[in-house]
């Protein structure tokens, strides 16, 4: 992959963005609990607000700081992967969405590489510590549901 401009690497990041909200309202789509519905309507409504910031960032009306850096749990990292289905379940539901936020903080990590714009850099970085904010709290849960010890 090779972005040449700072609007190509925008283009690319408001793509990935939008795919991200619609593989979230699918996932919420196959789960049946309610409260699995309304956790993965919720990242789907903040990854739409993620692709609302690329526009505006696009327009030059915004650029965001660079974030804190956010912790790693590595969960996901010993996890194997899973394909989502109708059937899915919490444990596989939340797998795929761990490893979805580690892919989406990998990407915008790699466009802040390719770039020379300080500022488009910063915006991207903290755009993937948003990402791995999304991955810390599904790690939490995940941790919370099936790795602790009763």
């Amino acid at each position: 992959m090779k972005l040449k401009s700072v609007d190509e690497i925008l283009d690319f990041a408001v793509e990935k963005e939008q795919e991200a909200a619609e593989f979230y309202t699918d996932l919420a789509g196959r789960v049946e609990q309610s409260w699995m519905v309304k956790a993965f309507e919720d990242f789907a409504r903040e990854e739409v607000k993620h692709k609302q910031k690329l526009l505006k960032i696009k327009e030059g009306k915004l650029l965001l700081p660079a974030a804190d850096k956010v912790t790693d749990l590595k969960i996901a990292d010993y996890l194997v992967d899973v394909i989502p289905s109708p059937e899915i379940d919490y444990q596989a539901a939340l797998i795929l969405a761990m490893k979805k936020e580690k892919a989406s903080f990998r990407l915008y990590n790699d466009l802040a590489a390719t770039t020379a714009d300080e500022n488009l850099r910063a915006t991207l970085l903290s755009l993937a510590q948003e990402e791995a904010k999304h991955k810390l709290r599904l790690e939490v849960e995940y941790d919370e549901h099936f790795l602790t010890e009763d």
